[in-house]
């Protein structure tokens, strides 16, 4: 008896720690009672099957934020505690982190720079209703693709335009052309240069970094062959708002940026607030590179992020 009830002491601590189950879906998983779910989870830590240490991170975030801000020269570094466990979770409080923060700079007369991304659909998610004036919202990339992987570009923009009152301006295009004849034909279009010139124009640009891993978004939606997947694996480490950049930050593959429609790197270099919001330690080569090149001023990161990309090497 005793080491069966060990054994289920054992199995109830791990749904709880690890799988992180509330102890009501752990009672209906293992249908016994959430009172008997509970003295399980007592007993497992009285007899030492788990073993809890805290580790005080508040004891320290002032220094890394104050670190990294020097580090890159950065205008502000704000850091949320996130969920490790999964995506889903670090996306999710990051979104809601980054929410806030944009709520509190933003002012009336704004112009608004969004990307789009899991990211920033995490942020928009998050947004509140706001009443400032005279605010617009500009796409900063094209946003359509054919293929079936959902990038959320025109519900991240319509919810961002929503939340400031004012009428979304987006980039109907594709974000990557197939020529590069085909784009610069496109750009000529007094509608298309409007947005376009508006984007650059935004005083707030709101966007996060690409990995260049097999799964990576861009690499999803058809836009690239095989080839330039595989060449971009080789030359870069990052991109933003689909413009890809090496561990310098310097733009690579040129024949790829110039058949692509969005904001150039290098008008984020002038923005009053180039807000970078990141997180995962898999971004942390592509944040450091896009630290590099001056291509953000504040940065929204998790915290055990930031701890990773201060131990970078640079």
């Amino acid at each position: 008896m005793p080491e069966e009830k060990g054994q289920l002491s054992v199995a109830v601590a791990r749904l709880y720690y690890e799988a992180e189950l509330s102890q009501q879906e752990i009672a209906n998983q293992l249908q016994i009672s959430r009172p008997t779910v509970s003295r399980l989870l007592a007993y497992a830590k009285e007899k030492g099957y788990v073993q809890i240490n805290i580790s005080d991170p508040f004891t320290d975030i002032e220094g890394v934020r104050t670190a990294l801000r020097e580090r890159y020269q950065l205008k502000d570094v704000q850091l949320v505690f996130a969920p490790t466990t999964s995506e889903e979770k670090l996306y999710d409080t990051l979104g809601e982190f980054a929410a806030r923060y944009i709520e509190s700079i933003t002012k009336d007369d704004d112009v608004i720079g969004v990307s789009w991304g899991k990211t920033i659909h995490a942020i928009a998610k998050h947004l509140t209703p706001q009443e400032y004036k005279n605010i617009q919202v500009v796409q900063l990339k094209g946003g359509i693709s054919q293929s079936k992987v959902d990038t959320y570009a025109n519900e991240t923009l319509n919810i961002f335009a929503k939340t400031f009152n004012t009428v979304p301006q987006a980039l109907p295009l594709p974000v990557v052309f197939d020529n590069e004849v085909t784009k610069h034909v496109v750009e000529q279009d007094r509608h298309i240069q409007a947005i376009s010139n508006l984007g650059k124009r935004a005083n707030t640009a709101i966007f996060t970094v690409g990995t260049v891993r097999p799964e990576a978004l861009l690499f999803q939606l058809g836009y690239l062959t095989a080839d330039e997947i595989e060449l971009l694996k080789k030359k870069a480490v990052g991109d933003i708002c689909s413009r890809f950049y090496d561990e310098n930050g310097e733009v690579c593959a040129p024949t790829i940026d110039n058949r692509t429609m969005g904001i150039e790197l290098a008008d984020l270099q002038d923005k009053e607030n180039a807000i970078l919001v990141a997180g995962g330690v898999r971004k942390i080569q592509a944040i450091d590179a896009a630290l590099k090149g001056k291509y953000g001023n504040i940065l929204l990161l998790d915290y055990e992020t930031a701890k990773g990309l201060l131990a970078y090497p640079s």
